[in-house]
C-alpha cells in the first residue's frame, strides 16, 4: 500500500519496499523489518508507527477494539449497530469489510488488514467525522503488532476457546497472546465467565451472565430469539432481540455494556436499540424457514457447540468439514461434538486448500465412535443436497463452517461457492 498524506514531508508512505521511491517513507513493522536491506536511507526515509499517528488522526477518534475465539464479528457490528441508532457517527473495520455510517466502503478482507491499511480507514473515518471506529482484532495481529500506534478507547474481550494452533502452535500460546491485548492500562470490557481469561485490573469493567459482573444478566430467555434483563449499578433494564443462541445472549450483553461505557446514555435507550440489530450474514443466518435451515460460520469445537446447544430443542442434522493447512488437532473435537449434540452427521469438505479432502475427513472421524449416523461425502454440493433429502417432519439442517463465504479454496484456486446460495437453488427458492 502507497499513501499519499499532507504535511509529512514525504511524498508517499509505504509499508512495501518495492513501492518506496526517492523521497519517500517506508513505514517500518515487526512484519516487513526483514526487508530493510532493500531500502536507500539516503533517499527513503524510515518511518515508524509512533512517528505517524499524529497524521491520521487516530487521536481524535474512539478506537474500540474487540478479541476472542468466537464473538468478534457480531458484538462489533451489534456495537456498530446500537451507536447508529443512537444518533452517533460510527465507522467498523472487519471480516465483513470497512463500513462507514451504514455504507459498505471495501469488500471482505483479513479480521485485522495490515497496520497501514487500519491507520488509512481510521483516518477516512476521522474525514468524514465519526465519532467512533469499531474494529476486530485477531490473535494473529496482536502477535504481528498490527496494531502498533492505536490507543484503544476500549478493549473488549469475548471469549477463548481453541483456535489457530496451526500458527501459535499449542493452546497455551494462543491464551497469552489473547491475553496480552489486556495488560495495558486501557479501559476494558472482560466476560467474567471465562476461566482463561487474565487481564490488567486497572480500568476494567466486566460482564457476565453465570458469575458476577459489573454488567450482569439477571434472567433471560432464549425462545422465539433472544431476551434478557440486563443490571449495571442502580439500572435494571429488559432487551429483545430476534437472534437466536445463548452465544449470542452474550454478544449482546457484550455490546449493551459497551455502549454504556462509550456514551453513558441510559440503558433503557440502549436497551431499546437492540432488537432493530438482525445479527450477521452467515451467522445463524436463517435460508430458509420450511424446511428450517440455518448457515453459520463456527468453524471450532466450541463455536460448533454453542451453535448446536442453541438448538438443542430440535433435531440437528448437521453438515461441516474442517479447514486444510490450519489446525489439525480440532479436528476430531469437532466430531466429538457432532456426535453428542446431532442427530446425523454429514461429514464434507471446507475449505481444503493444499491437503486431501479425505484425509481431513479422517481426521473429523477420529473422534466420533458411532459410524452408523454418518454420510462421508467431499462434495459439499452433494452433501448438503443429501441432508435436505434426509430430513424429516421438524429436524434442522445446520449447515457449519463457512457462513457468508462465496467461495471454496481448493489448492490455490477460490472457486465461487456460497452454502446460502446451494440451499436456495436445491430448494428451488
Amino acid at each position: 500500500m502507497r499513501l499519499q498524506l499532507p504535511n509529512t514531508g514525504y511524498r508517499y508512505l509505504s509499508d512495501n519496499s518495492k513501492e518506496c521511491e526517492n523521497g519517500d517513507g517506508f513505514l517500518v513493522t515487526k512484519l516487513n523489518q526483514k526487508y530493510l536491506s532493500y531500502i536507500d536511507e539516503e533517499s527513503i526515509e524510515l518511518v515508524y508507527p509512533k512517528d505517524i499517528k499524529q497524521f491520521f488522526g487516530l487521536d481524535k477518534i474512539k478506537i474500540v477494539g474487540i478479541t476472542g475465539t468466537n464473538g468478534k464479528t457480531t458484538t462489533a457490528a451489534a456495537i456498530y449497530s446500537i451507536l447508529i441508532d443512537l444518533g452517533q457517527s460510527v465507522a467498523m473495520q472487519g471480516t465483513r469489510g470497512f463500513f462507514i455510517n451504514d455504507q459498505k466502503q471495501e469488500g471482505k478482507t483479513l479480521t485485522t488488514p495490515t497496520l497501514l491499511h487500519t491507520y488509512r480507514h481510521i483516518y477516512q473515518a476521522v474525514l468524514e467525522g465519526c465519532e467512533y471506529f469499531i474494529m476486530e482484532v485477531s490473535s494473529h495481529a496482536i502477535e504481528q503488532e498490527r496494531i502498533e500506534g492505536i490507543d484503544f478507547a476500549l478493549k473488549i474481550h469475548t471469549n477463548i476457546t481453541q483456535d489457530h494452533l496451526d500458527y501459535h502452535l499449542n493452546l497455551q500460546t494462543y491464551i497469552d497472546v489473547k491475553n496480552s491485548f489486556f495488560n495495558d492500562d486501557s479501559f476494558k470490557l472482560i466476560n467474567a465467565d471465562d476461566e482463561k481469561v487474565k487481564y490488567n485490573m486497572k480500568n476494567s469493567y466486566t460482564y457476565a451472565i453465570e458469575n458476577g459482573g459489573g454488567f450482569k444478566v439477571l434472567a433471560y430467555s432464549l425462545t422465539d430469539g433472544v431476551s434478557g434483563v440486563i443490571q449495571y449499578f442502580g439500572e435494571v433494564e429488559e432487551f429483545v432481540s430476534p437472534l437466536y443462541g445463548f452465544f449470542n445472549l452474550y454478544n449482546l450483553t457484550s455490546a449493551i455494556s459497551a455502549v454504556k461505557l462509550l456514551t453513558n446514555k441510559p440503558l433503557r435507550e440502549i436497551c431499546d436499540q437492540v432488537e432493530n440489530f438482525y445479527g450477521v450474514s452467515g451467522r445463524m443466518e436463517v435460508v430458509s424457514d420450511n424446511p428450517l435451515v440455518i448457515v453459520d460460520f463456527a468453524h471450532t469445537p466450541d463455536g460448533m457447540k454453542e451453535v448446536m446447544n442453541s438448538l438443542r430443542e430440535k433435531d440437528i442434522l448437521v453438515v461441516f468439514g474442517a479447514g486444510g493447512d490450519r489446525d489439525k488437532t480440532k479436528r476430531s473435537l469437532m466430531g466429538q461434538v457432532a456426535q453428542l449434540l446431532a442427530k446425523k452427521i454429514y461429514i464434507t469438505s471446507d475449505n481444503p486448500r493444499t491437503e486431501d479432502p479425505d484425509l481431513i475427513i479422517k481426521d473429523i472421524l477420529d473422534g466420533i465412535d458411532d459410524k452408523s449416523k454418518v454420510y462421508i461425502n467431499p462434495n459439499r454440493k452433494e452433501a448438503i443436497s443429501k441432508a435436505l433429502n434426509d430430513r424429516v417432519d421438524d429436524e434442522v439442517v445446520l449447515i457449519l463452517g463457512k457462513g457468508d463465504e462465496e467461495y471454496q479454496i481448493i489448492y490455490d484456486k477460490k472457486l465461487p461457492f456460497d452454502d446460502r446460495v446451494v440451499v436456495r437453488e436445491l430448494l428451488n427458492l
